[in-house]
């Protein structure tokens, strides 16, 4: 299934949104990337690469978000779609 444009950018902004929402909450938790790795099962390194701009893989968001104590919901839609 194709998404159309509208649908594309709309993913690309809830994407960007929710890593920096990740990245914001990693910082707020006042944990190190250690203590999460460890807590989380997610690679150190990967945790590293992600504090610094690189994306996390679906899992990890899950996992991490789960950590954090985010919920993630869909965003609502705009046009009624």
């Amino acid at each position: 299934m194709m998404l159309a444009k509208s649908e594309v950018i709309d993913y690309a902004l809830g994407m960007a949104s929710v890593t920096a929402t990740l990245r914001a909450a990693m910082e707020r938790s006042g944990q190190t990337r250690y203590a999460i790795a460890r807590a989380t099962g997610i690679p150190e390194s990967t945790l590293s690469r992600f504090a610094h701009g690189k994306a996390l893989r679906g899992e990890n968001i899950d996992k991490l978000a789960r950590y954090l104590a985010l919920e993630l919901r869909p965003k609502a839609n705009r046009k009624g779609r």
